[in-house]
């Protein structure tokens, strides 16, 4: 094993159940080789075949997981900031929408844009996250709402991921809104151009998951159960947005097929909470959407806890309802304003992240997952959560490579 780097004096995160709170580690020490971790326990644990390989020490410095960013828009044409600006100086959501904005205003600028025009766009956003320790993200469709746009921003994403060091998983969102063009007729949008997306987004090997909005603002349980037959027609996992403004039994029925994940989840009652468990469905917390909303009903905490429910957290980055672009603030939020705890809130952007993607081989410290990883300069892992707007990211590790 000619390619062995060892990483020592450190504090190693796992997020393994070793009986640990984070599955902490003291005076640990890690081994990678071939883009994988190959070792990881106690310093003076460390196995002969890895003592004269090439070591850093690491100091104490906190090394966890490599960040997971699992649900984000960060492809789309655009901003909304004077959208933003106009609801401040008090005209009401009507007003800003017979202005041309709202959604309807993205899905313009993501329409008019080029494949390179929404790289281009993308990689600022992209490269903020990366910068703070991640090395896997999600990134949705569902600003184009037609087939050739819906297949640029696919295009885009899988772009995203052989130009910058980060894994990319794709998911299609053709059934995030109704367009213009269909004002009325949201079932002729899902037969006419929704699945058909779908169908061409697969051939083309774009698509790694299908999510919908459940909503009634967007679409019902029937027109998304279509979307999900034609998924799972397909062989692809599917996750849902659910329960954000009302409670439309959206996460229930995603948990009926088996959904990675249901998201936002604000108003999800108890026998939704229960099928999630059932199914083995995450629980993808949005705090930054709760916030930029100024919602005041929260994710039932309590009760995913109590039915042990896996509860992850992301930063929603999309131009209209969460324009975040920190995964690191999305933690401290998730605490402040749902009280999660940190250490619900560092398993919540690495595990149960990986969860919500269906990914087995990243999300925690562990011989055998991918060596992504993030070096931190903190005494403790609740520093993460604890500090706003901090950054102590000291270095991030992505396949093995600094």
């Amino acid at each position: 094993m000619t390619d062995v780097q060892v990483l020592c004096g450190a504090q190693l995160a796992t997020l393994e159940d070793n009986g640990a709170p984070y599955g902490l580690i003291e005076n640990g020490a890690l081994a990678m080789s071939g883009g994988q971790i190959a070792w990881a326990g106690p310093q003076q644990d460390l196995p002969d075949a890895f003592r004269e390989a090439p070591r850093e020490d690491l100091a104490g410095r906190l090394v966890t997981p490599g960040l997971i960013d699992c649900h984000t828009h960060v492809v789309f044409g655009g901003d909304r900031a004077t959208e933003f600006e106009m609801c401040l100086n008090g005209a009401s959501y009507e007003e800003v929408a017979r202005a041309g904005g709202g959604i309807v205003s993205t899905v313009k600028a993501t329409r008019a844009a080029s494949l390179e025009d929404l790289v281009a766009s993308a990689l600022p956003r992209v490269d903020a996250l990366l910068a703070e320790g991640v090395t896997t993200l999600e990134i949705k469709s569902g600003y184009g709402l037609d087939t050739e746009t819906e297949l640029t921003m696919l295009r885009a994403a899988r772009q995203i991921a052989r130009i910058r060091p980060v894994r990319v998983k794709t998911t299609f969102l053709g059934a995030h809104a109704v367009p213009p063009d269909y004002s009325g007729r949201p079932d002729a949008y899902i037969d006419e151009v929704a699945i058909p997306t779908l169908r061409a987004a697969h051939k083309e090997g774009l698509i790694d998951a299908v999510d919908g909005f459940c909503e009634g603002i967007a679409f019902d349980t029937a027109q998304i159960s279509r979307v999900f037959e034609a998924a799972q027609a397909l062989g692809l996992p599917v996750k849902l947005h659910a329960e954000q403004l009302s409670n439309l039994g959206g996460a229930k029925l995603a948990a009926s097929y088996g959904a990675l994940s249901a998201d936002h989840i604000e108003y999800l009652d108890e026998a939704g909470v229960d099928a999630m468990a059932q199914a083995g469905t995450v629980a993808v917390l949005l705090p930054g959407a709760f916030y930029t909303l100024r919602e005041m009903q929260a994710p039932p905490i309590d009760h995913l806890r109590a039915r042990g429910v896996p509860m992850a957290l992301a930063t929603d980055c999309n131009p209209g309802s969460s324009p975040l672009e920190s995964l690191l603030l999305t933690m401290n939020m998730a605490c402040t304003l749902f009280r999660v705890t940190p250490e619900e809130a560092l398993t919540g952007v690495t595990r149960h992240a990986a969860a919500a993607l269906g990914l087995t081989d990243c999300g925690m410290i562990r011989a055998g997952h991918r060596a992504d990883l993030a070096v931190w300069d903190v005494q403790s892992p609740a520093e993460l959560s604890y500090r706003i707007g901090a950054n102590r990211l000291y270095k991030r590790v992505f396949g093995g490579a600094a």
